[in-house]
């Protein structure tokens, strides 16, 4: 059962594959009529939401053969979730997409779903048992829900970023072209976490560590890339180990730590190479590929995304993890790690609708924040979640 689940997903990933070249050649190719005098362009369009559509009812019976094999919903590690928000993400693209036919949505929104799918395959996919904490009702009710919020959330990035791609001028050499080529090289190193972690997978590489951990006690830390950060009070069991730059405090996971650090070298190096190729920002080569793009459409479709997505995160993220909280620790609230990036996501996009609907940012400001707000979700996804120890680091 766990093999066919993989398989399923893995067909619905080369499915969104086929339906991104159909959005992309839809915005980017050549449109001419054919005899009934429909625009081809646009039909492509429909063939690449149909593929989309395919590509979901995969998405959901991997879901479906998952949770039968696993006897429990499968939300409870980093693959797993991390599957379902991309499940969850591609769902409200449909929904969104059948409102206002917009390919470029499809041409940013589908390539962020198969990022994360490929994200989520660099972690161990083996099914295991749920620990005592997680065996509750509650699993399903609160995690699912906050995924689905996160993902209707994440299209209004998609959204946002077409905005300003479409409409900022890369001929400026200012502060709006430097975030935003920020951003075009965070994407270019999650791309860079993806393939460097296949290939020292492929090596089979890894170094073994002691360490004094939080509790005071000697245990062992498995590193599977070359140790740039070494845990606290660490020393190397493995031969051949490189020598650890820096030592890290306790309360870090310094193996995942260094796993981003390593991303982020990588991503340096990947974008540098990109940038000498196109000579100019990442931004302003897809712009001209943008022209036809109505910015006020993808405004619209941004603020939707994020006026939808906010009610169902406040109920997963918040009031069901509350709950959760009070039925497993006895407490509402405990300010651990994950609950505190939690608060500052729904105090983020209360502050986006506020200013949206009262002060009127529309347009660039409204662009900017949603693009904000994906960068506090995904800081959530794999910092929190892979650096920061605290309640949530089972996960």
């Amino acid at each position: 059962m766990v093999e066919i689940s993989s398989n399923l997903l893995l067909v619905a990933f080369f499915l969104y594959l086929i339906a991104t070249i159909c959005f992309a050649i839809s915005v980017t190719g050549r449109k001419w009529r054919d005899k009934q005098g429909d625009v081809t362009g646009n039909r492509l369009g429909m063939v690449g939401y149909m593929v989309t559509a395919i590509g979901f009812i995969f998405n959901v019976g991997y879901f479906i053969t998952r949770w039968l094999a696993a006897g429990h919903v499968p939300v409870s590690n980093m693959f797993e979730y991390t599957t379902f928000l991309g499940m969850a993400l591609t769902f409200a693209f449909l929904i969104l997409y059948g409102i206002y036919k917009t390919n470029v949505l499809g041409m940013f929104t589908l390539p962020i779903v198969m990022l994360i799918i490929a994200f989520a395959s660099v972690f161990p996919t083996e099914v295991e048992p749920l620990i005592p904490a997680l065996q509750s009702n509650w699993l399903k009710i609160h995690v699912t829900t906050t995924a689905l919020g996160q993902g209707i959330l994440s299209i209004g990035f998609a959204a946002g970023l077409i905005y300003l791609v479409r409409t900022l001028d890369f001929n400026k050499r200012d502060k709006k072209v430097f975030w935003l080529e920020f951003i075009m090289y965070c994407l270019v190193s999650l791309v860079s976490f993806i393939l460097i972690r296949y290939v020292f997978g492929l090596f089979q590489y890894q170094a073994v560590f002691q360490y004094v951990n939080e509790a005071g006690e000697e245990a062992e830390m498995v590193y599977h890339m070359p140790a740039v950060l070494a845990p606290h009070q660490g020393t190397p069991v493995s031969s051949g180990v490189m020598e650890p730059l820096l030592s890290m405090p306790v309360w870090l996971r310094s193996d995942d730590a260094n796993t981003v650090l390593w991303s982020l070298g990588t991503g340096v190096l990947v974008y540098a190479v990109l940038r000498l190729l196109l000579r100019k920002p990442l931004g302003g080569a897809v712009q001209p590929l943008l022209k036809n793009i109505n910015p006020d459409t993808v405004d619209e479709v941004s603020y939707r995304a994020i006026a939808i997505g906010f009610p169902v995160f406040t109920l997963g993220g918040l009031i069901f993890a509350m709950i959760w909280a009070q039925i497993a620790w006895t407490r509402f609230w405990g300010w651990d790690p994950k609950e505190v990036w939690a608060l500052i996501t729904f105090l983020f996009y209360a502050a986006y609708l506020h200013l949206r609907l009262s002060r009127g940012w529309h347009g660039e400001p409204s662009a900017w924040l949603c693009v904000i707000g994906f960068v506090i979700i995904m800081f959530n996804l794999i910092f929190v979640n892979l650096v920061i120890a605290g309640l949530h680091s089972y996960a």
